[in-house]
This record gives structure tokens, C-alpha cells and sequence, in this order.
């Protein structure tokens, strides 16, 4: 259990360097530029990570995961991705760690609440919710009042992770077999 729950908190904090990182970049293809930035396709993933553990061990490790990772995360973003220099790449950091603290705590809330319900209703639920939480924190965190499209690029990020929740129901029935308390 121990180094399961090391190796979820390390992807967790991995997953979260990644997405502060693409954040600062839009799509520039098709006219996406003002709506959608390449963090919006892996952030996902940590929510997929808090559910497989919250089903498996329950809400209390799936809070640990969320605070080690969280800290993994930040740490991870202030040293290797964050410009002390620049305003914006800080409060990327900043609205990272909140959005990503809030979010992830009320989706193993939310998750744990609906976890008797069908297998699917739990993490696309929580998923759902916590990414709307996660999405309008850390947009207006980070980019309000600069100048930055920060409501349309919300809007475009919460669509794509709605889509990707959706598409994360597949590997989180996969392998939600596999995560079994040792």
C-alpha cells in the first residue's frame, strides 16, 4: 500500500506540474487561441487518480493522495516552472495550488457521498463538479485582470475536461479492479 500510495501521490504532483505548464500555452489551431489551452487535456487525469484511490481505499487516503500530491505539485511548479519575475507565472502557481486543493477535497467529498450509486455516477459526478470548481478558481486566480481571455479560455478548458471525465470512465473501469487494499 505504501508504495502504491507514493507512486499515485508522485503521478499526482507530476500530473499537476504538467497541466501548470501547458496552461500557458493556447491552442493554435482552428481559431482556438482564445478558448483552450493544452492543460485542459491532462488535468483530468488527476481526478482520475483521486477517484481509482477513493473507490479502492476510501476518502481519508484519497485526501492524503490529494495533500501529498498537492504539495509534490506546487513544489514541483514553483522550482521548475515558475518565473518569479513574471506576475502571470505566479499566480499560476498560486491559483494551481488552491484551485487544485478545493477541487480535488470536494470531489472525494462528492465522490465518497455517491460512491453505493452505479459505478459510473461517483467519478463522472465528482469529476464534473470538481472540474467546474478547479477551472473557474484557476482562471480567475491567474489571469484576472491582465489583459488575458481568462472567461472564454475557462469556458473552452471546462468543455474539454467535462469530455475528458467522460473519456476517463474507461481506463477508471479498467482498472478498478486492479487498486485492491493490500
Amino acid at each position: 500500500m505504501n508504495k502504491l500510495f507514493l507512486l499515485l501521490s508522485l503521478i499526482m504532483g507530476v500530473v499537476v506540474l504538467i497541466s501548470n505548464y501547458l496552461v500557458q500555452f493556447p491552442i493554435k489551431y482552428y481559431g482556438l487561441e482564445e478558448i483552450l489551452t493544452y492543460g485542459a487535456f491532462s488535468y483530468p487525469i488527476a481526478f482520475l487518480i483521486t477517484d481509482l484511490a477513493n473507490r479502492s481505499y476510501g476518502k481519508l487516503i484519497a485526501r492524503k493522495i490529494v495533500y501529498v500530491g498537492f504539495i509534490i505539485g506546487v513544489g514541483f511548479t514553483l522550482l521548475f516552472s515558475t518565473n518569479f519575475a513574471d506576475l502571470i507565472s505566479v499566480r499560476i502557481a498560486v491559483g494551481s495550488g488552491t484551485a487544485f486543493l478545493v477541487a480535488q477535497l470536494i470531489d472525494v467529498q462528492i465522490f465518497d457521498k455517491l460512491r453505493i450509486k452505479k459505478w459510473f455516477v461517483a467519478p463522472l459526478t465528482s469529476s464534473f463538479v470538481g472540474s467546474a470548481v478547479d477551472t473557474f478558481l484557476f482562471f480567475s486566480i491567474s489571469f484576472y485582470a491582465t489583459g488575458i481571455p481568462w472567461i472564454t479560455l475557462s469556458l473552452g478548458d471546462l468543455a474539454v475536461k467535462i469530455f475528458v471525465a467522460l473519456v476517463m470512465l474507461i481506463p477508471f473501469r479498467l482498472l478498478l479492479g486492479t487498486l485492491k487494499p493490500a
